[in-house]
């Protein structure tokens, strides 16, 4: 558990930011870029857990999605180090195999995709697209991060486990499939 004691800092006032090695880069680096996607992602799966009316299952797995994405944001924060002091956080295959897990158990109660997925159907259907199209942003970015710098987390996984789990609430709402290919989330670049 991280316990903060205030939020502020008082040392990013010439630009940069310190990374969990403690090192310093600009606010501009792609690693900043990328965790602030995910925690961006996290914010929005949050608002659609309070406001989505999700089933408890559903739910479960969201939430567990928002510890995983605090870890990938200490992931990308700690640049890989040959034998540091102190070994960091890192998002390992077991986080990849769970979340691979949820896509297929979700994907097995929904009937086979004809289309892309319209925004919309349910108040929860709706906030978990928008969901998945940050999740997607935040995995465009942590590529671009782990071309400059390499960390070492997976990044695709929950991009993929927000879209079925979009498809899994969609079942709990109206029709909402449609036939307009430049729509969804499914076609997003990832």
């Amino acid at each position: 558990m991280v316990n903060l004691t205030r939020i502020y800092t008082r040392t990013g006032d010439q630009g940069t930011t310190a990374l969990g090695d403690n090192s310093r880069v600009p606010k501009t680096d792609a690693r900043i870029a990328a965790y602030a996607d995910a925690n961006e992602a996290n914010a929005v799966i949050g608002t659609a857990l309070a406001l989505g009316q999700l089933s408890d299952e559903v739910s479960a797995v969201l939430v567990r999605v928002q510890n995983d994405l605090f870890d990938v944001g200490a992931d990308l924060c700690n640049p890989v180090a040959p034998n540091p002091e102190f070994p960091p956080l890192r998002v390992e295959q077991r986080y990849v195999d769970r979340l691979e897990a949820d896509c297929d158990r979700f994907l097995a109660e929904v009937e086979k995709l004809r289309s892309f997925i319209l925004p919309g159907g349910t108040a929860g259907a709706a906030l978990l697209h928008q969901a998945c199209t940050v999740v997607r942003r935040a995995e465009r970015s942590t590529w671009a991060a782990l071309e400059l710098h390499d960390p070492a987390c997976q990044a695709d996984t929950v991009g993929d486990a927000t879209t079925r789990t979009l498809r899994r609430s969609e079942t709990n709402g109206p029709e909402t499939q449609g036939t307009d290919t430049r729509a969804g989330c499914e076609n997003a670049v990832a």
